[in-house]
């Protein structure tokens, strides 16, 4: 704790009170005498050495101050009493006593009235103490309160209300997310203009739910709503909600809804909402859990709100799958906008925003950069620039170029480089020749997408990588890309094999994302003539711990188990022989590109299409069929549109094959778009 502050403001003046008070209480109170026996008081009477003596009435009580001290022993030892010494007496000693006093004859005189203790020393000995007690226990609940956690305020909402001191966030500063904004700007006309949808016969929104991965905006958006609405913003995090205290999350809700409607239109703002409104039944509490009353009260709340309160709430989640129905019905989140991590377009935009502020060389072309980052999200590329900006100051730079913005996006994909571990000679052409099958094997395929960068440099936790990267947004996938796929991952194992007899552990990330590939594919993307177009997979596990407990995983006879278990080995083992196939047709350029990674240590997309120029694609596949039983004749093909729609929106891949001693973790940035 700060001494400073500990001894400064109103505690000092509360220890100040208590000092004066307890000096005070002493005085009143006077000083402790000892106690002596009846028979010694008399004879100190009769000695002489009595220089006052009191006789206390009400309490048959005698008290001697003596000229020296009064010692005696006790058990047999010396003990000193002191000059203040008091004894008592019993009734019939009463007048035996007076008489004594009386002719002791203190040389000083001595008090020979009956004196009696006043009523304000007797009322100050009962009050003092309370009061004392009354002080600290005022001090200590002004100071609870003072810092919103006293006892009478558990139950208050914790909802921050924005101002206009709060730095203002607008529409202008979201890039990437028209969709959402669009949407949510309605929500802002409905708070402006009620009368303009009320003419029609349009409700007010209830709810609106911002869902999506991490990093895409959604509290950015809020945000941003909170700038243009000109209304109360209320702002709070889900858990803020939940405490120790049963009962205590509910209140807060109907607080927090109270203040909303006394201050209508209102906005208010629940960011990861996933925190209380997730299943109900899924807790170990049952009926008692505390989270599941919050989430009860928030639905009374959503539900009992008036056509005319006009309050809306927005919620943000990364997880919509694990709320519970009730919460989403409409009524309750009316609307429910998706913010998924931008496209080209969307990127470019989102790069625009951030570089604003940073001092950049002429010439630096902003949608190249957003080219070479797809299925970035807003929160990647925000820290792609601010890496670069970083990395220019670090070199006493004032510009951000090119270089500094290529060591960004390594850095944010792979991690920072490892410029303090070293390899031995064949350690590092082992990792050459790993990252070489890659690569090499992505550039024979037919459906790969080109492979723009390769290194042996150690970053993150991989001692290379190989970035292949798509040159156009992608949102699905074919059987023959996720074939050529597995494919060029096992290239680098299938290298090491080759060349050096000797495969090391770098490549169990490889198999492990290969493996995960081809499992997918016959379990779920129904892609196995063997097993058909049947749902096996098991999904992601349960949202909750509790949910759904006893119901079991769906059940696989032992003979699908198996045909999965084959088709997946037969899926592997044909990735292995192309790569084989390639390897060993293309041996000559392998060795060449090997040659140039150990002498310049990283390669770009122009010097390798040198190297590749030799190669020639791999054919196409033979058609596939759906079952080997009953094969597809004269299958119609695909039909031709004028305008085909657009595909719903998802990220694009950008697929980095790394090569590290651990080889568990991956450097995949690509999310998975819809399933075939």
């Amino acid at each position: 704790m700060n001494k400073k502050r500990f001894f400064s403001g109103p505690f000092l003046w509360v220890l100040l009170a208590v000092v004066i008070l307890g000096l005070a209480a002493s005085t009143l109170f006077g000083v402790k005498v000892s106690s002596i026996d009846t028979s010694d008081g008399l004879e100190l009477l009769k000695g002489g050495k009595v220089t006052q003596a009191l006789i206390v009435d009400g309490d048959q009580r005698v008290r001697l101050t003596l000229s020296e001290d009064f010692k005696t022993k006790v058990d047999g030892k010396e003990k000193n009493l002191g000059k203040s010494v008091e004894f008592y007496y019993v009734d019939p000693q009463g007048e035996k006593i007076v008489d004594a006093v009386t002719a002791a004859n203190p040389k000083d005189g001595y008090n020979s009235e009956v004196p009696r203790a006043s009523f304000l020393t007797s009322m100050l000995s009962i009050i003092i103490p309370f009061l004392l007690i009354g002080v600290v226990f005022f001090f200590l609940m002004s100071r609870m309160q003072g810092g919103g956690r006293s006892v009478m305020g558990f139950g208050k909402s914790r909802a921050k209300l924005a101002n206009k001191d709060m730095p203002q966030v607008t529409f202008s500063d979201v890039a990437g997310a028209d969709e959402a904004v669009e949407e949510l700007r309605e929500i802002k006309e409905f708070l402006s203009e009620p009368a303009k949808f009320q003419a029609v016969g349009a409700k007010i929104p209830k709810g609106v739910l911002l869902y999506g991965p991490p990093g895409t905006g959604k509290t950015l958006l809020a945000r941003a709503v909170a700038g243009e609405a000109g209304v109360p913003f209320y702002s709070i995090s889900g858990s803020d909600f939940v405490e120790m205290f049963v009962g205590v999350g509910a209140s807060r809700v109907r607080d927090l809804f109270q203040q909303a409607k006394e201050n209508a239109p209102a906005i208010i703002f629940v960011d990861e909402i996933d925190a209380v409104g997730r299943h109900r039944g899924a807790g170990m509490g049952g009926g008692h859990d505390e989270r599941e009353q919050t989430l009860n009260q928030l639905l009374v709340e959503m539900d009992g709100f008036d056509v005319k309160t006009n309050v809306i709430l927005i919620a943000a989640t990364n997880r919509p799958d694990i709320l519970d129905p009730a919460l989403l019905r409409p009524g309750r989140f009316d609307r429910q906008i998706g913010v998924e991590p931008a496209d080209l377009k969307g990127r470019e935009a989102i790069l625009k925003v951030h570089a604003q502020g940073k001092p950049m060389v002429e010439g630096i072309d902003l949608h190249s950069v957003a080219k070479r980052t797809p299925g970035f999200s807003g929160a990647d590329l925000a820290n792609v620039l601010n890496e670069a900006a970083l990395l220019t100051a670090r070199s006493n730079a004032q510009l951000i170029d090119d270089r500094a913005i290529d060591e960004a996006i390594d850095r944010v994909i792979a991690g920072p480089q490892k410029r303090t571990r070293l390899m031995n000679a064949k350690e590092l052409k082992n990792t050459a020749y790993h990252e070489g099958g890659h690569a090499l094997v992505a550039a024979a395929m037919r459906h790969t997408d080109p492979v723009t960068k390769v290194t042996i440099l150690p970053r993150g936790r991989a001692l290379g990588y190989t970035m292949v990267m798509p040159t156009e947004d992608k949102y699905s996938k074919t059987r023959n890309e996720l074939l050529d796929e597995m494919a060029y991952a096992m290239g680098g194992r299938v290298a090491e094999e080759l060349v050096f007899k000797d495969p090391t552990t770098g490549a169990s990330n490889d198999i492990e994302k290969a493996t995960q590939t081809a499992y997918k594919m016959v379990t779920q993307y129904g892609m196995s003539s063997r097993v058909g177009t049947i749902d096996l997979g098991q999904g992601d596990g349960e949202p909750l711990y509790g949910y759904g407990q006893g119901q079991g995983s769906r059940p696989i006879s032992p003979n699908v188990a198996n045909a999965i278990d084959e088709e997946v080995r037969e899926l592997l083992d044909t990735a292995n022989r192309e790569a084989w196939e390639v390897l060993t047709k293309y041996r000559a350029v392998l060795d060449h590109l090997v040659a140039e990674l150990l002498d310049k240590e990283t390669l770009n997309e122009k010097e390798l299409a040198e190297i590749f120029a030799p190669i020639e694609r791999r054919e196409e596949r033979p058609v596939w069929h759906s079952s080997n039983d009953r094969p597809l004749l004269d299958a119609p093909g695909p039909i031709e549109t004028p305008a085909a729609s657009a595909a719903p929106e998802t990220p694009g891949g950008l697929v980095v094959a790394p090569h590290g001693e651990e080889g568990s973790e991956s450097l995949n940035k690509e999310a998975e778009g819809p399933t075939a």
